[in-house]
């Protein structure tokens, strides 16, 4: 019997790894999904799997959380700034209850790219690193549920908004990124994969979405600072957004694609493409 945990078990990434987990024969009571309110997690007791407190934020909840766990999933946190000391708290937590296996959703080459988000996850890497500790780095590509709110909102304004120019993104679903995460946990396979799907621009989702809802919709290209304060005026905070908007303009120089064909090869099929992403952006 091994016994696997997933941190962030009721988070969007989370509780789809604990499904895909049991989808790919995990018992449901060996996997321990590790959340930050239990109160939120009555649908995984359900499904009969072990719910325990662990609050990155609350370090003295963490090794009781990993008692007894074999293999551990790291979901990275979405505090954004906080995220090194928090996930440290989690590594040294997972060490002290002897843990065997760490698993990390990481970010597409974290230890090259350009890309503001990525020196969180690299130095939460080499936190996993220097314990010794064997360990998978998954290094995910953007989500294409990322721009589900651009979807909603170019259905009204007739335009989606970005920094990328003639970019390619190879994005993924976060089920396709939650298949590969449990598929590399029941394998208890370390190393470092890089992950993504098939590439596309912009202009081509936008392209996307006016095919399927019948309305004009074009990509608008701006400068980095503008797009920022597009994102201000929808509501994200001013340094958040021109970190998003930042990110969006190294997309044009290829630091969010990857011909790596590893995603498909874990999932046991291609990546969710462009036209179904969209498609169920517009169902809501």
């Amino acid at each position: 019997m091994t016994t696997i945990a997933v941190t962030g078990a009721t988070g969007q990434l989370g509780r789809l790894v604990v499904d895909a987990l049991i989808a790919r024969g995990a018992e449901p009571g060996d996997i321990v999904a590790a959340v930050r309110d239990t109160a939120k997690a009555a649908g995984l007791t359900a499904l009969g799997v072990q719910v325990r407190l662990a609050d990155y934020d609350r370090p003295e909840t963490l090794e009781a959380a990993f008692a007894g766990v074999d293999r551990l999933l790291l979901v990275s946190g979405n505090a954004v700034g906080q995220r090194v000391p928090q996930h440290t708290a989690v590594i040294e937590a997972a060490k002290a209850a002897g843990v065997g296996f760490i698993a990390y959703t990481s970010i597409l080459r974290a230890d090259s790219t350009p890309i503001g988000l990525a020196p969180e996850h690299l130095a939460t890497e080499q936190a996993i690193a220097a314990t010794g500790i064997p360990h998978a780095l998954l290094r995910n590509g953007w989500y294409t549920e990322n721009y589900a709110g651009s979807i909603a909102g170019a259905l009204h304004t007739g335009a989606i908004a970005g920094s990328a120019g003639e970019g390619r993104i190879a994005a993924a679903t976060r089920a396709d990124y939650a298949e590969a995460a449990a598929a590399v946990l029941l394998s208890g396979e370390a190393g470092v994969y890089e992950l993504g799907g098939e590439a596309f621009t912009m202009a081509e989702l936008a392209a996307e979405v006016a095919k399927q809802s019948g309305k004009d919709v074009a990509y608008t290209d701006l400068p980095v600072a503008d797009y920022q304060q597009v994102l201000v005026g929808v509501g994200l905070p001013e340094g958040y957004a021109g970190l998003l908007a930042d990110t969006d303009a190294k997309i044009v120089d290829g630091h969010l694609d990857t011909d790596s064909a590893v995603l498909a090869k874990l999932i046991g099929r291609p990546a969710t493409p462009l036209t179904s992403a969209v498609a169920a952006a517009l169902k809501g």
